[in-house]
């Protein structure tokens, strides 16, 4: 049953954040960058980043970088609205908007010089699917904005998922986790509505690639040698 009560959706929210950060506390592993750091608190110069997060694993990253500098980009659903106070209450600011409803007022958001925020993550995948299909609109609104793609890959070694269309991935307690992500990605700021396929096509590639490093180390405890860095940054709450 869905909540659809605003008042009990930001109690619900409430009370999901807490729970979340509890649980992250018991979470092994972190962020690994395979490239350049880019943590949001840590990304320096004035780059800004919009990353890139398949919609079933968006639980660690806005629970463990959860931060003013970053805006989650949102539907006007109901499981969106869930999404929006969870968020804030993760010290995230929210835009309202995908490829479907709200499109054109999130844009003007996203360019508004006075935003409050830096970066941005998206669902590529979301609202409904396809799971882990990436939709035209992030590369729209990378080339409006200025703002590099951030692919990334997430896996964790036991989890509980929803039976949802993009099976929602929830960490168990005491599991170990990992986060991924590579060289960013720039789109021409000349791109069109008839360009986008192209850069579509090469974001989607390289989701695919690191979702499949990261699964690939939650299931046998082995990345590759070549491309593990010198650091890696804890899961905190």
């Amino acid at each position: 049953m869905k909540i659809r009560n605003r008042h009990l959706i930001r109690l619900a929210g409430y009370s999901l954040a807490g729970s979340a950060r509890l649980l992250l506390r018991t979470i092994y592993g972190g962020y690994t960058p395979l490239g350049p750091n880019l943590e949001p608190t840590r990304a320096t110069g004035t780059d800004r980043f919009l990353y890139s997060i398949w919609h079933e694993n968006l639980f660690l990253p806005a629970v463990a970088f959860g931060h003013p500098d970053l805006a989650v980009l949102v539907s006007r659903h109901a499981d969106g609205q869930l999404l929006a106070s969870v968020a804030r209450y993760m010290r995230m600011s929210v835009v309202y908007g995908s490829s479907g409803r709200g499109g054109t007022v999130a844009l003007r958001r996203l360019i508004d010089d006075r935003a409050t925020w830096r970066h941005l993550a998206v669902t590529p995948d979301g609202p409904r699917g396809p799971r882990r299909v990436i939709k035209p609109g992030i590369i729209y609104v990378a080339a409006r904005t200025g703002m590099k793609v951030v692919p990334t890959g997430v896996a964790c070694t036991k989890a509980w998922r929803a039976k949802s269309w993009d099976r929602f991935m929830v960490p168990k307690p005491y599991s170990h986790a990992i986060g991924l992500t590579a060289e960013p990605i720039v789109i021409p700021p000349t791109v069109g509505t008839t360009d986008l396929e192209p850069h579509r096509l090469r974001v989607q590639a390289e989701m695919d690639r690191l979702q499949a490093v990261a699964d690939h180390w939650a299931e046998t405890g082995v990345l590759d040698p070549a491309r593990v860095p010198s650091s890696t940054v804890r899961f905190a709450a």
